[in-house]
């Protein structure tokens, strides 16, 4: 499913509809270059979700914890590890019961991550942006379902 981002309110409503429609437990991997929207779509999903505190990008911490009704959610940017064998020491081990992963960079944790629902590339495209959404599981297929209807474009 590819759609177009034009404005950042849409990506806020991506987000949204994301949020709205997951299953639960659900892993994301938010794909795309540098200044894509990646920390953009996870934050809009956050705040769907009912994050009111600061929602940071995890560039430097490499993880942020989230509490969100019925779990937790963890916010992951992969983008300075060198090997997905650093991820050990982030303490993924008590994160089992995550309802949902947001993972940046998902590449660079390929083997230490549990398998994902869902792949959205976001790309710039002209003066907003583009996500295509990749289902990667039964689950993944299953919300691209319930999204298909009122966000094709």
């Amino acid at each position: 499913m590819r759609l177009n981002l034009v404005t950042a309110a849409d990506t806020d409503v991506l987000g949204a509809r994301l949020a709205a429609t997951r299953p639960q437990p659900a892993v994301v991997a938010l794909s795309g270059p540098l200044g894509a929207g990646k920390s953009s779509l996870a934050r809009a999903m956050l705040r769907a979700l009912g994050v009111t505190g600061a929602v940071r990008s995890p560039t430097y911490t490499l993880l942020e914890r989230y509490a969100v009704p019925g779990g937790e959610a963890l916010h992951l940017d992969l983008y300075r590890i060198g090997a997905a064998s650093e991820l050990q020491f982030l303490g993924l081990d008590d994160a089992g019961d995550a309802i949902l992963w947001l993972v940046e960079w998902p590449e660079r944790g390929v083997g230490a991550l549990p398998a994902f629902d869902l792949r959205i590339e976001l790309a710039i495209a002209g003066a907003g942006r583009s996500a295509d959404l990749t289902a990667l599981s039964g689950a993944g297929e299953r919300w691209l379902e319930r999204l298909a209807a009122p966000l094709a474009s």
